[in-house]
């Protein structure tokens, strides 16, 4: 009996299903409300003029309306980016968005300072429901080897909607539609959030981390209490002459902290369900990323605050007139960051970022010789240049950085993580504007303001200094994402028969 020795057919790999095709209508989506939130930051600080003569508020409360958002953001986004994991990213995305229309409405049609400040605290509490959703369902959504050039399009967004925001502001104060003076800079939120809503429902998908999780309560009050007590003295410590009180809290942040810290280690062991996956931080990418991260956002903090006061309060612009003298800032950063992921950072690696933070810095020097030389009468084509080395600095920043910090977190925790890295940054900002008013002093108005703004150019060029120097921490080269590439903290399909290019070591 003789064996049969014909070729046995080979049956086919199986097919990797093609990726939805709706994804990118649904990055269009988000990217939309995170540019909105982005713009709403920055908006508020073009109009602090228009704000204080129409509503008669004081110094204390115009720092509310600008730290009250970033303070309530912040204390959130942990919180909001768990409840995604568990709840489903797309719904509490569809409620941070429905809740932020609604907020902003309310600080539209605010008639006083004191519901003004409210609303904004509303306005960041419900942020923080819906940004975190954006980095995850972008994480979740999109394959590996596409994220590198979508989180390149995300920093463009993330640097067009941070500078963009004063221009947008002053048009739309120069304009008084309707004779609503200041009050359009949130109102123009509803119809893009009503937009966002339909799409939303339309076009994202749905996306939970795989494991059953819950949500840590005592972690949330831990995390916000600790948070409430370092920031909330720095936002009220210099109106109020900085009273013991304010030491008292800030140092009672610590240990409420350390309990945190020992609270989440025993409930990851417990149930598995902590409100910050501690582990992560054993991600050296990520871990360094969000020290990068905070320090980061300290500086831009103080940095936006000031040079909006410099221009309207001490040189004496019009909003239009200072929004219109950033557009090289914001040209600058937006293509910065475009080019940056998908050419310089495979090539360059971190080089790039700490490229960015030395052209920031270099620019903050040519703008304080610039101040100092022409005074009072410094023009807004003088600031030209200086703006655009800052803001090409910015953008080789902004973009790989988000990509580094993410980059090898496991999917199931990509809803903490987004929390965590929104939180870290809102976390720096609030902190810079808290200490605005510690580096930025003036004894008057016009010529007092200026040289105010030289010497808070000073901190923050110092700051970026600390930001270079932790951007050595860092992997010297980003994981690649190649095509076909295993999610990190997943085994590898070793179906297919093309090899795939092995990721690069995240070791420097």
């Amino acid at each position: 009996m003789t064996s049969d020795t014909s070729p046995q057919p080979v049956p086919a790999p199986p097919r990797t299903p093609a990726p939805d095709r709706r994804r990118w209508f649904a990055l269009a989506i988000v990217m939309t409300a995170a540019f909105m939130d982005l713009v709403d930051v920055t908006i508020v600080n073009i109009a602090i003029p228009a704000i204080r003569q129409d509503l008669g508020a004081g110094f204390g409360a115009i720092q509310w309306i600008t730290a009250g958002y970033a303070l309530a953001f912040a204390a959130g986004l942990i919180t909001g980016g768990r409840l995604g994991d568990i709840h489903g990213r797309k719904r509490l995305f569809l409620i941070g968005v429905a809740g932020f229309t609604v907020a902003s409405a309310l600080c539209g049609f605010a008639g006083s300072p004191e519901m003004l400040v409210a609303s904004r605290i509303l306005q960041g509490a419900t942020a923080s429901l819906m940004v975190p959703q954006v980095l995850s369902i972008v994480h979740a959504t999109f394959p590996a080897h596409e994220r590198g050039k979508v989180f390149g399009m995300f920093g463009a967004v993330v640097g067009l909607g941070a500078v963009s925001g004063p221009l947008l502001g002053a048009l739309l104060i120069e304009w008084d539609l309707f004779g609503l003076a200041w009050r359009p800079i949130f109102l123009i939120n509803l119809p893009v959030g009503l937009a966002a809503l339909l799409l939303g429902r339309a076009f994202i998908s749905e996306s939970k981390a795989p494991k059953a999780l819950r949500l840590d309560l005592p972690g949330v009050v831990l995390a916000v209490a600790a948070m409430l007590l370092l920031m909330y003295p720095l936002t009220r410590g210099a109106e109020l002459d900085w009273p013991a009180w304010c030491f008292v809290m800030m140092a009672t942040a610590l240990p409420v902290f350390a309990g945190f810290v020992a609270y989440e280690k025993r409930k990851a062991r417990r149930d598995g369900s902590p409100l910050v996956e501690l582990s992560l931080f054993r991600v050296r990418s990520f871990a360094a990323g969000t020290a990068v991260q905070l320090t980061f956002g300290i500086g831009l903090g103080i940095y936006f605050l000031v040079w909006t006061l410099y221009m309207q309060v001490g040189l004496g612009w019009s909003a239009l007139r200072a929004g219109l003298t950033g557009v090289p800032f914001s040209i600058a950063v937006s293509v910065a960051a475009g080019v940056s992921v998908q050419k310089l950072v495979p090539r360059f690696g971190r080089k790039v970022l700490q490229a960015g933070a030395l052209a920031m810095i270099a620019g903050i020097g040519l703008y304080m010789w610039e101040a100092d030389r022409y005074g009072m009468g410094i023009t807004s084509w003088q600031m030209a240049l200086p703006l655009v080395v800052m803001g090409t600095g910015m953008g080789l920043v902004v973009a790989p950085l988000t990509d580094a910090v993410l980059s090898d977190v496991p999917r199931e925790h990509s809803g903490s993580a987004s929390g965590i890295v929104n939180s870290v940054m809102q976390m720096g900002n609030a902190f810079g504007l808290g200490l605005v008013s510690v580096v930025f002093v003036p004894s008057g108005i016009g010529a007092a303001v200026a040289e105010a703004f030289t010497g808070a150019l000073g901190w923050v060029a110092l700051v970026l200094g600390v930001v270079f120097l932790l951007m050595f921490a860092l992997p010297s080269r980003p994981a690649q994402h190649v095509e076909g590439g295993a999610e990190p903290g997943e085994a590898a399909d070793t179906s297919e028969a093309a090899p795939r290019e092995p990721a690069l070591s995240a070791a420097p």
